[in-house]
């Protein structure tokens, strides 16, 4: 049983936990993932850059949670998983502000932990978002894909 969803409403991660796990008993092991708005602007000329103020994240309704429903479904294909949350912000949110949650539920730790870094990793390079970073000074530039992002996403093909 996966919940996925994009929303602009911030999150509780204890109570998402809590509905994940609400009644189960055969839930031996819980990753979790929490993505949170960082002042530092990304690693393109980072260190000439002001510091970051917002982040804007902005995507396309529908096609955004069908990509991460194929996500889920590819992680619940490769590790027995007893459950499943992915909750995607959008709009704009302000540095310590929540982004992403990701959370997995198994009987062992260790496909709960590997389930919830693959999830993130794909998210940030198979979900269609599109980020701009707000500085100080008043301007905003579009964050592009990292190389780091999909090198670490590329590991899961080999696993």
């Amino acid at each position: 049983m996966a919940r996925i969803s994009v929303q602009t409403e911030d999150f509780d991660t204890g109570a998402e936990i809590a509905a994940l796990t609400a009644g189960r008993t055969d839930i031996g092991g819980i990753g979790c993932f929490i993505g949170t708005v960082r002042d530092q602007p990304g690693p393109k000329d980072a260190a000439a850059s002001p510091p970051v103020v917002a982040l804007t994240l902005e995507h396309y309704p529908g096609m955004t949670e069908r990509a991460i429903e194929r996500i889920v479904a590819s992680a619940e294909a490769r590790w027995p998983l007893l459950g499943c949350t992915v909750i995607h912000r959008v709009g704009t949110m302000r540095v310590g502000e929540n982004i992403v949650l990701v959370i997995a539920a198994s009987s062992h730790r260790q496909a709960a932990l590997d389930a919830t870094a693959f999830l993130i990793d794909w998210l940030k390079t198979k979900a269609p978002f599109w980020k701009r970073e707000e500085s100080v000074d008043g301007q905003g530039t579009w964050v592009e894909a990292r190389e780091a992002d999909d090198e670490a996403a590329a590991r899961w093909h080999s696993v």
